[in-house]
This record gives structure tokens, C-alpha cells and sequence, in this order.
């Protein structure tokens, strides 16, 4: 396959063709050249609005039982192997679902294929209450699991569907925002009240906060039209197998999934290298500079261009995680945190947004896919790798070496 995918005459960076004309006079260039604020698109429309409902209810649900589950398997008797299998479960489910959805969606439709979706995150969780066994904790695992990816690539491609071209960063961005808050808020939320009210209240509030979503759907449109500037879908959907083989692709999901490893290795590593509090203000701070810098680099790369953050989003996210190598104190590892989280939320929305503008409407769930993919696998392959690693070297060699490793796609982010 070519190296883009989408080609163009002459044209600007959302595929407008560039007339040729005689330059304008300087006063005309001045007043022409950054659209008025009132001659800029509408962001926010109701279909978008529902769409960030959806969101923001699945994620709640996601991570509320994100380490709850783990927990509740541990005690149980499983220990520390049960909890890792329960999300090793979770998260090999997601990686293979999401390679299923470009597909349904061609086929059923993305509100079917979205209440599909709810539907396996949430009910699931009502049948923990009844055992804490293996077989039913992995089994609701995988199921979840599917539910999860179906949820992520389908609201992911509706955001990008029905946000103006012309601010699709700025919308990924406020789209970030919608999924980061519960990252912020309900994964610890989810401990704290299970250690005071049990593990059955959370299940609960975890599948009522899925399901209800499922009112918002029939608002969303089924099969979104093209965006203002963008050419309609045509024949036969791109396949994720098509979109890995892609250069045009295939680089910013590589270098993105460099910072998802990184991003692994943090929120499963810092709670047991860095002792006291210092580990839970520096999560903290992580996904909450993340979450910030999402919207930034959004409204940043609309204006100047995507491609110009994803190698400072590379070396910002390098820097903060082989900092924690020589931090010392709390103060020094919500530095390193916030450093890494800024690189890690700016090369989130760069690689999206460059994902999306090299391809057509009918290709907009294999980006959605490809970029999830990067995603779990990265922080799958941080996490496991990183262990290893850890246990011959330690922990600060083991975070100059992850550091290390992020820095070698630093030639792919400046091709992309």
C-alpha cells in the first residue's frame, strides 16, 4: 500500500485545494489568513453531546472496576495471580475485539454495534456478586473486554465523524477531557469505596453506569455523512490488516504505542518503586497533566499542524520516565510525572489526529482500531517487559531503560 492513503492536488492540511491565485495585498493577509472566531465551525452539536454522554458513562464503568476486580480476586485466594490473569483476561479480549470492529461497523451500523457494546461492559459485572471464582472472574473479564473495545473505536469514530475537519484536534481533544476525568477520579474512587462498602455496591454502580447510557443511543446517527472537507466513503471498508501495512498509518501508532509502554510501565510500576504517597500524587498529577495536554495539542495542531508535536510528545515523555531513575522525594516524582504525562497527552492527540487526516470516511474505524491497538498493546508490553526487566536491573535502571527504548522511535515521529 502507498504511503498515504489519501492523496490530494495541492492542498492544505485538510485536503482543501489550494487555488492558485496572485498574493494577496498585506492588510487582506493579515485579516484572511486566521479565520474569525465567528466564521469558525460550531464544535459541540447535540449527536457530539450524546456522544460524550456515552463516554463519559462507559468509562466511569471501565475504571471503577478497573483495580476492583483484581482486588476482589485476590480475596479470594488467587493472590497476586488472579488479579494479574482477571486483567491480562480483560485486556487480551479488548486487543482482539478491537481488530473485529471496522467490520461490524460497515455491516451493522455504529448505534447496534455501539449497544452491543454497552451491553458486554455492563451486564457482566452483575454475575461477580454471585462468586468470586476464577472461572467467573475471567470469564466476566473477556467479556467486559469486548465491550470495552467495541465502545472505544466506535465513540472514537463518531467523535472524529461529526467534529468540523477543521477542528477535528480540538474535538479529540475535548473528547480526551470526556475519557480522561473518570481516569482521574473513578479508578481510585473504585478502591476507596470498596475497602469501605464492599465490593457488590461497586459492580452495581459499575453496570448501571454502562447500561444507562443505552438511553443516549438512538439520538447518535447510525451511519455519520462525511465531514464538511472531507470526501464521502466509497467501497470496500479499509481493514485493520490493510492499516498496519500502511506507512502513512502504521508510524504514528508505533510511535504513539512507544508512550502507551511507558505509559504502562507507570501506572503498574510507581506504586511499588516509589515509597508513601509519593506514588498516588504522582498518578495523579500523570493523568491529569495527560488529560490537559490532550485538549492543548488538539486546538494547538488544528492551528499549526499535529505532526509538529509528536517528536516533542516523544522526548517530553522519554525525559519524565527516565527521570524517575534519579528522582528522590515526592516533589521530584510529580515533576517527573507531570513531564512524562504532558509528552504522553501530546503525542496522544498528534498520532490520532495525524491517523485521521490520512484517510477517508470509510477508514475512520480502522484508525479508531489501529490507534486502540497501539494502545493496549503498548501498555500490555510496558508492563510485562518492564517486570522483567526490574527484577535484573531494579527499578531506576529499569526506568532510564524504558526511557531509553522510547527515544529510538524519535526518527519515525519526525518522518510522520
Amino acid at each position: 500500500m502507498s504511503e498515504t492513503l489519501r492523496t490530494a492536488p495541492d492542498t492544505g492540511r485538510h485536503g482543501t485545494a489550494i487555488p492558485s491565485t496572485t498574493p494577496p495585498s498585506p492588510a487582506t493577509a493579515t485579516t484572511s489568513a486566521v479565520p474569525s472566531v465567528a466564521d469558525r465551525p460550531r464544535l459541540i452539536t447535540r449527536p457530539l453531546a450524546l456522544v460524550f454522554v456515552c463516554s463519559l458513562g462507559t468509562m466511569i464503568a471501565f475504571y471503577l472496576l478497573l483495580s476492583v476486580v483484581p482486588l476482589y480476586a485476590a480475596s479470594a485466594g488467587s493472590g497476586g495471580i488472579g488479579a494479574g490473569l482477571s486483567t491480562g483476561a480483560l485486556m487480551l479480549s479488548t486487543v482482539a475485539a478491537e481488530l473485529a470492529c471496522p467490520r461490524l461497523l460497515a455491516r451493522f451500523g455504529h448505534r447496534r454495534v455501539l449497544a452491543a457494546g454497552v451491553v458486554l461492559l455492563g451486564l457482566p459485572a452483575l454475575a461477580l456478586p454471585a462468586s468470586a471464582g476464577m472461572a467467573t472472574v475471567l470469564t466476566v473479564s473477556l467479556v467486559r473486554g469486548v465491550g470495552f473495545a467495541i465502545v472505544v473505536v466506535v465513540t472514537g469514530v463518531l467523535v472524529a465523524t461529526l467534529v468540523p475537519a477543521e477542528r477535528r484536534g480540538e474535538g479529540l481533544g475535548v473528547s480526551g477531557v470526556v475519557i480522561g476525568v473518570p481516569a482521574v477520579l473513578a479508578l481510585p474512587l473504585g478502591v476507596w469505596l470498596a475497602g469501605r462498602f464492599g465490593y457488590t455496591p461497586i459492580f452495581i454502580a459499575g453496570a448501571v453506569s454502562a447500561l444507562a447510557v443505552l438511553v443516549a443511543i438512538p439520538g447518535l446517527p447510525d451511519r455519520p455523512p462525511s465531514p464538511a472537507g472531507e470526501p464521502a466513503a466509497a467501497g470496500k471498508p479499509l481493514g485493520v490488516l490493510d492499516g498496519l501495512r500502511s506507512a502513512a498509518l502504521l508510524r504514528p501508532s508505533v510511535v504513539f504505542a512507544s508512550t502507551a509502554m511507558a505509559a504502562g510501565v507507570v501506572v503498574t510500576f510507581l506504586p511499588s518503586a516509589v515509597a508513601g504517597g509519593g506514588a498516588a500524587a504522582g498518578l495523579l498529577v500523570q493523568a491529569a497533566a495527560g488529560t490537559l495536554t490532550r485538549w492543548w495539542a488538539g486546538r494547538f495542531g488544528d492551528r499549526h499542524g499535529a505532526g509538529r508535536l509528536l517528536a516533542p510528545g516523544v522526548l517530553a515523555a522519554a525525559a519524565g520516565v527516565a527521570a524517575l531513575s534519579v528522582a528522590s522525594g515526592p516533589v521530584a516524582v510529580m515533576a517527573a510525572m507531570a513531564l512524562f504525562g504532558a509528552g504522553f497527552g501530546v503525542a496522544q492527540n498528534a498520532s490520532l489526529s495525524l491517523m485521521y487526516d490520512r484517510v477517508p470516511l470509510s477508514g475512520y474505524g480502522t484508525v479508531s482500531a489501529v490507534w486502540n491497538l497501539a494502545y493496549d498493546g503498548g501498555m500490555g508490553l510496558g508492563g510485562a517487559g518492564f517486570g522483567l526487566a526490574a527484577a535484573q536491573t531494579g527499578y531506576p535502571a529499569a526506568f532510564a531503560l524504558t526511557g531509553a527504548l522510547v527515544l529510538l522511535v524519535l526518527p519515525l515521529a519526525r518522518r510522520s
